[in-house]
């Protein structure tokens, strides 16, 4: 006798399934996508300087490439580690312009100090699309968002804007930065003055604390979470602090340098950047039309040669019948040949988008700076320069204060 579970317990499979789902799709967070042009919102009203918080925004995670061997054709890992550098730079700029925060720095990866810590990996970027998973996280282990934003740009916009005679010069996701740092500046007033207040001495006792754990580790508490305050701040007059406070103004004359590297690195990449997203883009369009009109031609050949044989069918040794089917056959062959040329002329443009991505590659490497006497490159030594530095800042601070640093 078969046993009939209740619909509930029929559906439970389904349920879980839906779940599991749902949570494998949730793990970037929430999709805000952006359609339209985004105004950028700014200060209305100038904020106080002890109310500013610092903005450090991280080197991007550069991501992976699509698996589909379409979708990544032009694309390349050199260019993901250039937009790495690219996107936090033009992220920093619109930010630096809504008057809702101090400085506005770009960072090395897993650097301590920063009052406001944005960091982000690049899921989609091919010139058509920008998709961004953002994070944002203050002194104290808040998270105060992580999102996913994408855009998806019209196509021919580029087209367009070589149309216009006072074409835009703000970059074609621009609506997509302004919506993130909106975002940001949102949240940021949803924060009290002490809120604020303790997100800054947080961040100082941070910094103090890395430089020299034995002399500051006390001065901060943690909880189960994980989250940050302030067990003890010290005097304004103690004079190891006030050393602290000094180093970490060499500190920021540090990265001040990186940044302007980093700058100087995103003018000259950003003609040829730009001119591969144009011309990537262009050719992704033409690739859709001719893979479209190829697979139009096949369907049409194929349903001429379908009616010849069905004329065949039916025909009994009429004339005017064998040769509409003959017209058929021959048709139908015809349109399938010329779909399948078109198929060639695809690759044609496949070879195009590669030969663009190996033509950016060339010009997008990484710049050679001078930082205290000695050269290094941007990408990759960037962390561990940086981390050098640090070590420097601590080597620096025993020898000021014969405290040990670690």
């Amino acid at each position: 006798m078969r046993t009939h579970l209740p619909v509930s317990a029929r559906c439970l499979p389904l349920l879980y399934l839906l779940v599991a789902l749902l949570a494998g799709c949730s793990t970037l967070g929430p999709t805000e996508t952006v359609k339209g042009p985004v105004a950028l919102n700014k200060a209305i009203a100038e904020t106080p300087e002890n109310q500013l918080l610092d903005v450090w925004i991280e080197l991007f995670d550069p991501g992976e490439l699509p698996e589909d061997e379409e979708d990544a054709a032009g694309l390349s890992m050199d260019i993901r580690e250039a937009e790495a550098r690219f996107i936090p730079e033009q992220l920093r700029a619109t930010m630096e312009t809504t008057g809702y925060w101090g400085a506005v720095r770009v960072v090395p990866q897993d650097i301590t100090g920063s009052e406001l810590l944005v960091d982000g990996t690049i899921i989609a970027s091919d010139g058509e699309e920008l998709v961004l998973q953002i994070r944002a996280y203050d002194a104290t282990g808040l998270q105060w968002f992580e999102r996913v934003y994408e855009q998806e740009l019209i196509e021919g916009v580029y087209k367009a804007r070589n149309l216009l005679r006072n074409a835009p010069t703000e970059d074609v996701f621009q609506s997509l930065y302004n919506t993130i740092a909106n975002d940001l500046a949102e949240f940021r007033r949803t924060l009290t003055e002490r809120q604020v207040t303790t997100i800054r001495q947080v961040a100082e006792l941070r910094f103090a604390a890395d430089l020299s754990p034995e002399a500051f580790a006390d001065d901060l508490q943690q909880d189960d979470k994980e989250r940050y305050s302030v067990a003890h701040y010290p005097a304004a007059n103690d004079p190891m602090y006030q050393r602290v406070l000094a180093i970490r103004e060499r500190d920021y004359l540090l990265i001040d340098t990186l940044n302007g590297h980093i700058d100087n690195f995103c003018r000259e990449m950003e003609s040829p950047y730009n001119e591969w997203r144009k011309a990537r883009s262009e050719e992704a369009a033409a690739l859709r039309k001719l893979e479209r009109e190829a697979m139009t031609r096949k369907v049409l050949g194929i349903a001429a040669i379908l009616g010849a044989i069905a004329l065949e069918a039916g025909n009994n040794g009429n004339y005017s019948s064998t040769i509409l089917r003959d017209t058929l056959v021959l048709g139908g062959a015809y349109a399938i040949k010329t779909g399948f040329d078109k198929d060639s002329e695809t690759d044609i443009h496949r070879d195009a988008i590669i030969e663009l991505d190996e033509s950016f590659s060339s010009e997008a490497r990484p710049l050679v700076v001078e930082v205290e006497g000695e050269t290094h490159e941007l990408t990759g030594s960037a962390e561990a320069q940086y981390a050098e530095w640090r070590a420097l800042l601590k080597r620096i601070y025993v020898s000021e204060t014969g405290f040990a640093g670690s």
